[in-house]
């Protein structure tokens, strides 16, 4: 979460790029993000110079390395007069970071291509790079935050439902479903790319020496293993541009109605980990056959559920977050599609967050459901949690508690469910039958099976209560008669 003193420094920004005529919040966080990237690629080749010093060896580098590619970084630019800076970044740098990628046709470079340097001129162009220039861009889950922040202000956020998932919720799932390296990965509600670049990281770091070695590994990491669709080119973009800044060069960034007859994604992928919008309705004719021949509604909550199932490969896993009421909805499509994740499908585990999680841009209650696609059913039992704290406070403000909440524990508890077994139902987290939740009409809220246990509270006797009651009855008569008497 970001303190208010960045706060501060971006409201400033913002102002400062209003007061000389960009009223459209969405192009101030276009260009802002253009530049967040364009100094974040500064960032990386600084590492990766570091990297190379110390191992003796020679990467791949982003900038040229002669007089004029070198000009192009932003540690090299940012101090020059304004006029140089406001010349660079239109002349020189922008037209870099369209061609960057280009000759392999990557995401990257279709949506970067109708990118433009918009800043009106060279005093407002100095006052945002100097301004940047004092932000830690090199924390990509910080600059996550920031994005969320300006997202924040948009007077159509609450409309477009433009709202990041907190990046250690993402992580905590990411955690839970431990990618391997020859899986392919899909968001088909990608957003930012939070849920492609944090796999992404978690395969890097956990198979550094075989991405390093094996070529075949390498390039299907590159260039195969991730996917991701959205409906909005500003996001997409910024999807590619995160993609490209962590080593994933060439993943499938693309604008698809994902719930549209447009998606033929079918038996495709081994992992799909989402947050998919469930605002309102879509039109009947728009949607995909295929999605309402499992669940016959115009719910995106819902579709979205049919659709992870339809993307899936056999074998595949998913984990998605969905609101409480497709936890316990008793409409027909609820019933439906919870009965086809449980009886024809493997449902492995329920953990149910509170409602602060998404504060102070959403007060929905949300989970996380966690199931296999086998088409043949396996289901037998499943792991509900209630998660009490994600390590921030609830309210609007989301206080950093200091700590990680319960998110740790439901990690480590996740991939030792054996011993969950014996759990009590009063405790924190248990296993159900599947009979049991069967015979619920396939009701997944642990209220529905978890035991609330009474403790037994002693009371003094009444005669002794209705004493002290006249004991301060008659202070209280004392004190009242001091007061007249001073009137």
């Amino acid at each position: 979460m970001i303190t208010g003193e960045l706060k501060n420094q971006i409201d400033k920004i913002w102002d400062d790029m209003y007061s000389y005529g960009i009223a459209n919040p969405l192009v101030v966080i276009e260009q802002l993000t253009y530049l967040f990237f364009i100094k974040s690629l500064d960032d990386v080749e600084l590492a990766n110079e570091k990297k190379d010093a110390l191992l003796g060896i020679e990467s791949e580098r982003i900038f040229p390395q002669d007089e004029n590619g070198q000009s192009l970084r932003w540690s090299r630019f940012q101090n020059l007069k304004a006029e140089e800076i406001y010349s660079i970044l239109g002349t020189k740098v922008f037209p870099f970071i369209k061609k960057l990628k280009t000759g392999k046709k990557s995401s990257y470079a279709r949506y970067m291509k109708d990118a433009s340097f918009a800043l009106p001129n060279a005093l407002i162009t100095e006052k945002v790079v100097t301004a940047i220039s004092d932000l830690p861009l090199e924390n990509r889950d910080l600059k996550g935050d920031l994005y969320e922040y300006m997202i924040s202000k948009l007077q159509t956020a609450g409309r477009i439902g433009q709202f990041r998932t907190p990046r250690h919720i993402i992580k905590m799932m990411v955690r839970m479903m431990q990618p391997k390296i020859t899986d392919t990965i899909a968001d088909p509600a990608c957003g930012t790319g939070g849920f492609l670049v944090v796999s992404g990281q978690y395969v890097r770091e956990e198979n550094e020496r075989t991405l390093r070695l094996d070529k075949k590994a390498l390039e299907h990491y590159q260039n195969k293993m991730f996917t991701g669709y959205d409906t909005d080119q500003t996001m997409l973009r910024i999807t590619a541009m995160n993609t490209i800044l962590h080593g994933m060069d060439n993943a499938d960034i693309r604008f698809n109605d994902s719930l549209s007859k447009n998606n033929t994604d079918e038996d495709k992928y081994t992992l799909v980990l989402a947050n998919p919008p469930f605002k309102g309705s879509l039109d009947s004719d728009a949607v995909a056959p295929s999605l309402t021949n499992v669940v016959k509604t115009t719910k995106t909550e819902l579709l979205f559920l049919a659709l992870f199932l339809r993307m899936l490969d056999a074998g595949g896993r998913c984990a998605c977050i969905v609101p409480d009421g497709v936890l316990f909805g008793s409409s027909k499509a609820h019933q439906s599609i919870r009965k086809e994740i449980i009886d024809n499908n493997m449902l492995q585990a329920v953990v149910s967050m509170p409602s602060g999680v998404f504060k102070p841009y959403a007060g929905v209650s949300t989970a996380v459901l966690i199931f296999t696609k086998t088409g043949s059913g396996g289901t037998k039992n499943v792991w509900f949690y209630d998660m009490k704290s994600d390590g921030f406070s609830l309210d609007d403000k989301r206080d950093d508690l200091g700590n990680c909440g319960d998110i740790d524990d439901i990690v480590e508890r996740f991939h030792h469910l054996d011993a969950e077994m014996k759990r009590e139902r009063t405790e924190q987290s248990f296993m159900v039958p599947v009979d049991e939740i069967r015979e619920k009409n396939y009701d997944l809220s642990i209220n529905k099976y978890k035991k609330i246990e009474y403790v037994a509270q002693e009371y003094p006797p009444s005669s002794d209560i209705l004493a002290e009651l006249n004991s301060l009855y008659e202070a209280l008569g004392d004190v009242l008669s001091e007061l007249e008497g001073k009137l």
